[in-house]
């Protein structure tokens, strides 16, 4: 008579989750979550959800506005060459300027991170830059959730997604009604690529074998990197007091789409935006993303930011001062163009010499 041998027995870090791993992550990250507190909330983790009290914030009769949104595959960039320390600062802007362009004032963040195998060294990296962020922005980091899959992802890969919430008082919100034929547009100088069109700077670093690790063409001061993994600016605390003050007709945050297609997401029917890239300089970043794809202006200014992270729409005889007071707030601040009549859209031209062009060019996109 054969003896039944017993059934291996199962346990779930044999599948590839670390329970254990996991609770010392959250007992790592609560300090930087509770370096983000702010009135309203007391960033606490721990919980199965976050509070927050919008009175305690100072606000009496709020509209909520959420926004959520991911860093692309400028992931990839940080996995690969082991920039995991500011990609949550990108997660964070993506999430927080999406929020001022509304009129409305980040509150509170929550983080999504996913990853085949839970590296607890690399994931409180990228934590610390997403409290980094929210610091930044003035929003509590109040909760979050950390998902270990493995299967689907590759060893050392992981993704992030972010969430957050903001408050204007009614009647305060940026819609775009305010904005008006004869409008200056101010743009305000982006950090580099931000967190888009990354597909594309990848594609070109594996066709064009670039050394990243070496110092950049355009600037021999920085590995290239460095350059590319620089994070996207937050333009919220500069910008709140003059939304608040009623001096901003419009906000675009340029993003995917770049400028041609950002900007007029915030016009009314009837409006026509027209930017004139002869108004600032070409950053040399991406001067060279562009001669290295041999990319056509046109398709430059639908896909990069092109030096210009935040588009505002302004009365003309606002436009110096709140240019002035943003500049004191740290911000480099342009003339880049003005809101005509015309059908709803926007039209960015150059001339013979701009962006590498060999004669004058506009390219237009219609609402």
């Amino acid at each position: 008579m054969s003896e039944n041998k017993p059934s291996k027995s199962y346990s779930y870090e044999q599948a590839g989750v670390s329970i254990a791993a996991g609770n010392a992550l959250v007992k790592a990250i609560a300090p930087l979550a509770k370096a983000t507190a702010r009135p309203g909330a007391d960033a606490e983790l721990g919980g199965f959800g976050g509070f927050f009290d919008p009175r305690a914030a100072g606000y009496k009769d709020p509209l909520l506005v959420a926004a959520n949104d991911g860093v692309g595959t400028k992931v990839k960039l940080a996995i690969d060459h082991d920039r995991h320390d500011a990609i949550g600062i990108d997660l964070v802007a993506m999430c927080v300027n999406d929020l001022i362009v509304q009129g409305a004032e980040p509150l509170f963040f929550l983080d999504y991170f996913a990853t085949g195998r839970l590296d607890n060294g690399v994931a409180e990296r990228v934590v610390a830059g997403i409290a980094d962020g929210c610091r930044i922005a003035g929003c509590a980091l109040i909760g979050g959730e950390t998902a270990e899959m493995p299967g689907m992802y590759a060893d050392g890969d992981y993704d992030l997604a972010g969430f957050c919430v903001g408050a204007v008082e009614r009647g305060e919100q940026l819609t775009g009604d305010k904005v008006a034929a004869g409008d200056v547009l101010l743009g305000l100088a982006s950090s580099g690529v931000h967190s888009n069109g990354y597909s594309l700077v990848r594609r070109l670093a594996a066709d064009k074998g670039w050394k990243l690790d070496r110092p950049a063409l355009f600037d021999p001061d920085r590995l290239l990197i460095d350059a590319l993994i620089e994070p996207t600016r937050i333009y919220v605390k500069s910008l709140l007091p003059i939304v608040r003050a009623g001096r901003i007709h419009a906000l675009a945050h340029i993003t995917g789409g770049g400028l041609l297609e950002n900007v007029p997401r915030v016009l009314p029917a009837g409006l026509h935006a027209r930017i004139d890239v002869d108004s600032w300089v070409q950053p040399r970043l991406m001067a060279f993303l562009q001669a290295q794809g041999h990319i056509e202006p046109a398709e430059m200014a639908r896909t990069f930011n092109c030096g210009i992270g935040m588009v505002l729409a302004v009365s003309a005889d606002e436009a110096r001062g709140v240019a002035a007071d943003l500049e004191a707030a740290g911000e480099t601040v342009f003339f880049i163009g003005a809101i005509e009549e015309g059908q709803r859209g926007c039209t960015v031209q150059g001339g013979d010499e701009s962006w590498s062009a060999r004669q004058s060019w506009e390219a237009t996109h219609l609402a």
